[in-house]
């Protein structure tokens, strides 16, 4: 595709969903991955992605890869960051611009399983095509970053949601249990959530709070993740 000595561009995308720990039960992060059917690294499983052509932006290409690999079409991908070190593919030096999406689990559904797709926890992936491990690693710290000050525990959610809810989201993006009391004063606190005086329908006893986030609130980050791309 490039005469020697020169680069090539390319995309990937790293797409986390939370489900449900097959040993445990627990709610962890997982993501779909894809398995090479073509040198180097033939049979290897890598992210979902492809070359970049002269003609079609950055996101649209991240897009498209992902569609025709995956069958996902996330409603939002951010370009998380730029891979380009010396021998990270074999012959001629590959650029890598990685997107990242975070998928609710009736989108992450919708995902074209089968022998060549696979979703694998986050935490336990086989060794993976090129630098992918790197990457991935690198958008596990990203995500883990920005669920500390940011809204982007957001996307794993519906539009209203329990407080206990969204802990759940924190303790398996964060890999570890939260106190809930604690959890519920840092969350109203922070005048991220407003209570929507709705409750949840169908629990019994007392039925928990109905929160939303607060569109209004000025935060360092105002993720879900984007919806700027580019």
């Amino acid at each position: 595709m490039t005469s020697k000595n020169q680069s090539t561009l390319a995309v990937s995308t790293v797409i986390f969903a939370l489900r449900p720990d097959e040993a445990s039960g627990l709610m962890t992060l997982w993501l779909p991955l894809v398995r090479r059917i073509r040198e180097p690294h033939l049979g290897q499983w890598a992210l979902p992605g492809g070359w970049l052509p002269g003609d079609e932006e950055l996101a649209a290409a991240a897009s498209r890869t992902l569609r025709e690999t995956t069958g996902l079409a996330p409603k939002y991908l951010e370009q998380l960051y730029t891979f380009g070190d010396l021998g990270r593919s074999p012959g001629n030096r590959v650029v890598s611009v990685v997107y990242w999406a975070l998928v609710q689990s009736d989108e992450a559904a919708l995902a074209a399983v089968g022998e060549n797709v696979q979703w694998f926890p986050a935490d336990r992936l086989p060794e993976l095509a090129f630098d992918h491990n790197r990457i991935v690693d690198y958008a596990l710290w990203r995500l883990r970053t920005k669920v500390e000050y940011s809204r982007i525990a957001h996307a794993f959610l519906g539009e209203t949601f329990t407080l206990a809810q969204l802990r759940d989201v924190h303790e398996a993006v964060l890999q570890k249990p939260l106190d809930p009391a604690n959890f519920r004063r840092t969350v109203e606190a922070s005048g991220t959530v407003v209570d929507t005086g709705q409750h949840l329908a169908g629990a019994r006893h007392r039925p928990p709070r109905l929160y939303r986030y607060n569109d209004s609130s000025r935060l360092a980050d105002q993720g879900p993740l984007g919806p700027s791309i580019g």
